[in-house]
């Protein structure tokens, strides 16, 4: 590494004809290197990057030095390199690049497992009991939701290290439901009462329970004091879509192995 006066930027590394050469030499700025680092990503990737946020996939940052010296020169033109001896050489003379860091290693990103179990526990905090839809309501208008246990989106997004398409796998796999603008799972006991009334409902009313029409359920369940979100919630616990209905709405099939489970001096 030399020290010379007649300097060049990037542009005399990137614009090197094959079998030439450029010399290098310290710039006058050169160091500290400890307050950056370099990412290496797929191009493929670096939209979703640049968005922060990838939506299928999880990603973890690994910092893997380099065995050679990567040398970073900024364009000749650099706003902070201004009012510094940069120059081109001119004719006749030798252009010097001139190297502001050395970065000792990059960044990489490796895909691991989303995390999950952290979503678990963060819905089981205040799980769904029934009779709170006007203090979540009251919750949602204000605000307050960091000491409660309650969670929007926003919320799992910003605490559970996850894609979008991950986070809401994970919802499913862990039947967590919307209510009001929060996403909870639903209290096991509370939920066998709301399939009980459902069955008591299909005999009152005459419905069967291979074909139970979407609208009607959750009707007759609101009309009985329950949320609208948990009376679907139960039909997609405990049911399987059958076909859609003309016109809109849908047709289910309640599962008889899924609500033994947790009706089973019924089933």
């Amino acid at each position: 590494m030399e020290s010379s006066r007649e300097r060049g930027g990037a542009e005399a590394v990137l614009n090197l004809k094959p079998n030439s050469s450029v010399s290098i030499a310290y710039h006058t700025l050169f160091g500290p290197h400890d307050d950056l680092l370099l990412l290496e990503i797929d191009d493929k990737l670096l939209p979703h990057v640049l968005n922060n946020r990838v939506y299928s996939t999880t990603y973890a940052l690994k910092f893997v030095g380099t065995s050679n010296s990567v040398f970073l020169i900024p364009p000749l033109d650099c706003s902070f390199l201004n009012g510094n001896d940069v120059e081109d050489g001119k004719e006749g003379e030798k252009v010097v690049a001139s190297v502001i860091k050395v970065a000792p290693g990059v960044m990489e990103l490796v895909e691991v497992a989303p995390k999950l179990d952290k979503l678990k526990w963060l819905l089981s905090e205040n799980p769904y009991k029934g009779d709170e839809e006007d203090s979540m309501e009251e919750l949602s208008e204000i605000g307050e939701n960091w000491n409660s246990g309650l969670y929007r989106w926003e919320d799992l997004v910003d605490r559970v290290q996850a894609s979008d398409g991950e986070l809401r796998e994970g919802l499913r796999a862990f039947n967590a439901v919307e209510i009001c603008g929060y996403w909870r799972i639903v209290d096991e006991m509370y939920m066998g009462m709301v399939l009980s009334m459902v069955l008591h409902n299909s005999v009152l009313c005459g419905w069967s329970l291979g074909i139970l029409n979407e609208d009607e359920v959750v009707g007759v369940l609101e009309s009985d004091g329950f949320p609208r979100e948990i009376a679907r919630h139960c039909l997609e616990m405990y049911g399987n879509k059958v076909k859609d209905k003309k016109g809109g709405g849908y047709l289910w099939k309640l599962d008889e192995k899924r609500c033994v489970y947790i009706l089973p001096e019924v089933f």
